[in-house]
């Protein structure tokens, strides 16, 4: 069972990858559980048909301690097996807690314990924070691999690479490693280039340059991922061709961070070019 972290800055459209990349893992025959870090609990919703899935912390507060697995995962599209991990109410509480409570559940209630059921667990982790729970996927070896979404704005890059600074911290402690950046296009200039220069000199590579597309929204206000909404369109085909270099991958690094001058004048350097 590989378990796999997909981090990047808030708004980047990390879960829409996720979803979008599981949805293709599954269609390709792969057992997929995703656990969704997110006090949002929307990391799921494309998987499940826009079905709002009760949070693991939702089950707690309303039922205690006495909580069965069925309780707090759902079936989702092709069989993925999913969970949302919540957030406390507003304004009270760590969301990052909720991620330990979560995960810890899941374990103690056997959720990894038939791993030969599974092929892959994602966590689908908020933002780029990379402190407290929300680094428990890296702190505490339960991913293996991790993948940053990332484009060619600015603070996408400069979030990446923050987020790597979090994995080297624990790299050896827990073993994670860095898989790739995902490019999630937002049709800067030479960004495909630029995100290319980016990996390589993070040590890394650019797993996939994924390209604008409309179609993506209108799979959302569907309640779909794009593979089961419009299966034959060219952007399921991107979200394919991504599950299938991931599932291939065997490039898993610690990162070399840079500094914050170097990460600028790439920037610099690529934003002139155009």
């Amino acid at each position: 069972m590989r378990k796999v972290a997909i981090y990047g800055k808030g708004g980047i459209g990390k879960s829409t990858t996720t979803q979008n990349t599981v949805a293709g893992l599954a269609e390709m025959g792969r057992k997929v559980m995703v656990v969704g870090c997110d006090p949002k609990a929307d990391s799921t919703r494309l998987l499940l048909g826009g079905l709002a899935q009760k949070s693991v912390l939702d089950t707690l507060r309303e039922e205690g301690e006495d909580v069965d697995l069925e309780d707090i995962r759902r079936c989702g599209f092709s069989g993925t097996v999913c969970v949302e991990s919540g957030g406390p109410e507003p304004g009270v509480g760590c969301a990052g807690r909720g991620i330990i409570t979560s995960i810890n559940l899941l374990e103690q209630l056997g959720a990894y314990a038939d791993s030969e059921s599974l092929d892959y667990v994602f966590y689908d982790v908020l933002g780029d924070v990379v402190c407290g729970g929300f680094a428990m996927p890296i702190r505490e070896g339960k991913a293996q691999e991790i993948y940053i979404v990332v484009s060619g704005e600015m603070m996408a890059m400069y979030a990446a690479n923050n987020i790597c600074k979090g994995i080297v911290k624990f790299a050896e402690a827990g073993g994670v490693r860095l898989g790739g950046l995902i490019c999630n296009s937002r049709k800067v200039d030479n960004e495909k280039e630029m995100i290319e220069a980016l990996a390589a000199r993070l040590g890394t590579q650019m797993i996939h340059f994924i390209p604008r597309d409309n179609m993506v929204q209108r799979a959302e206000i569907n309640r779909k991922t794009v593979i089961e909404y419009d299966s034959a369109h060219s952007q399921a085909d991107e979200y394919r061709t991504l599950a299938r270099k991931i599932e291939a991958n065997d490039m898993h690094v610690i990162p070399k961070p840079m500094s914050t001058d170097d990460l600028e004048k790439l920037l610099i350097e690529y934003g002139l070019a155009g």
